[in-house]
């Protein structure tokens, strides 16, 4: 209750985008006065639980230019967001392996077979199936750039 009682102040959340700027951050206005304890606790609640929580960042490429993914394995849990980034040594890109994945996923569905160009271009997933993810990128498997995923 003193988590609900506390929110007598105004919370800013407020959704801006700016050209040119980072992605746009999400903030929401609501006085807990004028809405109620209870409400105010549900739209922050609300708020927080709408995006996947970002567990992990791989790079693409280490710092010294290395054809690698770091790190090389993860762990994570159910339904959180793993952010693969372009580094360096690209172009790049994530396949996984449809025979090194849990059964009942696509493997289509989560590879980003496009390649990645650019510092910093960077692709996704959310991985809600418990279990082993293997892959790879395409253009630099024969050089060993291999990972894995594991969802608990």
């Amino acid at each position: 209750m003193a988590a609900i009682a506390s929110l007598n102040a105004t919370f800013l959340v407020t959704k801006k985008t700016v050209k040119g700027a980072a992605p746009a951050k999400t903030v929401c206005v609501f006085n807990a006065e004028k809405m109620g304890k209870a409400a105010a606790a549900g739209a922050l609640a609300l708020t927080l639980a709408v995006a996947p929580v970002n567990a992990a960042t791989v790079k693409l490429g280490s710092d010294s230019g290395a054809l690698v993914f770091e790190p090389s394995t993860i762990t994570v849990a159910k339904g959180e967001k793993i952010t693969f980034v372009n580094n360096r040594g690209f172009p790049h890109n994530v396949v996984f392996d449809e025979d090194e994945i849990p059964g009942g996923v696509d493997a289509d569905a989560i590879s980003h077979e496009d390649y990645l160009n650019g510092p910093g271009d960077e692709v996704s997933n959310v991985f809600d199936t418990p279990g082993s993810y293997s892959y790879y990128c395409e253009p630099h498997q024969g050089a060993g750039m291999v990972g894995k995923i594991i969802v608990q």
